[in-house]
């Protein structure tokens, strides 16, 4: 291996956040730096941002008037595109997005599905190579369909703790003890139905055209959660979507 082959594989972590802290621990080799400390010797190097989206486009900026031009430079972002890296000066421009929820500095993204893209075919097989090593599958996201596939993933992760946390919340204001441990058999059972079944996973009175007990929900939450009403209405409607597709 060459210096510079070893230079793209050892990355540059910029930003010691959960993210950074967990690829640093996944990646040999790499390092991990502040934001305050993160440019010096990184010309030549795979330098990949692990930053909040805000500060992507300003930190990419500050690289590039530095003077100390990345080979290739990344950031592990979402819904952000590739275009706000290019004011780094690289050679190339790409991103690494877990898809997995990420609680602390020492997640084992082993196993997990990562969202790559890259500016040219060397920048994304570096994304693709970082990603496998850690342990991640790697799959390609346009450009065009990054925020879209960024609010599959909210959906699937962030309002899925809000739903559960709604429920637990409405069995909690009925004097239910853990309502989250009460709740859980049932979360992970339709989990794994969904997963083994998809939308033939759907019970419940909306798909069995049971409507007159989705009126009897919808009055009970008048008068005990007035503020759930447009939530519960929201979803109903969406599941009643569903039960037609499982229909269909």
């Amino acid at each position: 291996m060459t210096s510079s082959d070893a230079a793209l594989r050892a990355p540059v972590i910029v930003g010691p956040g959960r993210v950074g802290r967990s690829l640093a621990l996944a990646i040999d080799g790499a390092e991990l730096r502040g934001r305050a400390d993160g440019l010096d010797g990184i010309d030549g190097r795979t330098v990949l941002l692990c930053v909040p989206d805000s500060a992507i486009v300003d930190l990419a900026a500050q690289i590039g008037r530095s003077g100390r031009c990345p080979a290739l430079i990344g950031h592990t972002s979402g819904a952000t595109g590739l275009e706000p890296l290019a004011a780094a000066g690289a050679g190339g421009e790409f991103s690494v997005h877990p898809l997995q929820t990420v609680p602390d500095g020492e997640t084992d993204l082993n196993g997990s599905p990562a969202a790559v893209a890259g500016t040219s075919p060397a920048a994304l097989d570096v994304a693709k190579g970082i990603a496998a090593r850690t342990g991640m599958k790697p799959f390609v996201i346009a450009e065009e369909h990054r925020v879209l596939y960024h609010a599959a993933a909210s959906i699937a992760s962030n309002f899925l703790v809000s739903l559960e946390q709604t429920a637990a919340d409405l069995l909690g204001g009925i004097a239910v003890d853990e309502p989250r441990e009460v709740l859980a058999p049932l979360v992970r059972r339709s989990l794994e139905n969904w997963v083994e079944r998809g939308p033939d996973a759907l019970t419940g009175p909306i798909a069995r055209g049971d409507e007159s007990t989705v009126a009897a929900h919808r009055e009970a939450l008048s008068e005990a959660r007035p503020d759930l009403l447009a939530f519960y209405d929201a979803l109903a409607e969406r599941t009643r979507g569903v039960a037609i597709q499982r229909a269909a």
